[in-house]
């Protein structure tokens, strides 16, 4: 049963998006927590994954304006038909709404102007600088293996998904309590 007291999240999808990098964010954050999640794509219809998963009947990316609205990574971004989806995600985070981006969809938080001003990170510093003409955000990048969050921005590496998940979870309002839960299940794994 979704959890009123949280935000909703939009999970927007291209074409050829990366499979291991938002699950986290719908799989256990709907079925733990009662997370609210739409999956859409610019226009609606079907994509396909990087590892071949058919997604069809997704609806168009149009952003509710509760919605924390999270951009799954992908080859797509990097290419010159990458959707221009600058003013949708400058008019939503200009309405008080998180923004975020893992892996090349930090791209689209780029060409929105949305990392000027504001800590964040990617997939390295020259992969910004490379499919980013004129990226003047340097100051400001961090090269850190986690996901970093300012100012309703929210920033990862595509090795990042688990602390990305946390990031959006965080945006939508799961109380600290249950993210450390989160963080125990997701990276329960994980041996130091």
């Amino acid at each position: 049963m979704p959890d009123t007291a949280l935000k909703p999240v939009m999970i927007l999808f291209l074409d050829r998006f990366a499979d291991w990098e938002t699950p986290l964010i719908s799989g256990i954050g709907g079925d733990f927590y009662g997370l609210t999640v739409r999956h859409v794509t610019p226009g609606g219809g079907a994509i396909r994954s990087m590892g071949g998963l058919s997604v069809t009947g997704l609806e168009d990316a149009v952003p509710r304006e509760d919605e924390v609205i999270v951009l799954c990574g992908g080859e797509s971004w990097t290419r010159d038909q990458a959707p221009e989806l600058g003013e949708m995600l400058r008019a939503a985070h200009g309405r008080g709404q998180t923004v975020a981006g893992i892996c090349a969809a930090t791209l689209a938080l780029g060409r929105a102007g949305l990392l000027d001003g504001r800590e964040h990170t990617s997939n390295g510093l020259d992969f910004l600088r490379h499919w980013l003409p004129g990226y003047a955000a340097t100051g400001h990048y961090r090269d850190v293996p986690h996901a970093v969050a300012d100012g309703g921005i929210i920033t990862a590496p595509g090795t990042a998904p688990v602390t990305f998940a946390a990031e959006v979870l965080r945006a939508a309002g799961l109380p600290p309590d249950k993210l450390d839960e989160f963080l125990a299940i997701a990276s329960a794994e994980v041996r130091r």
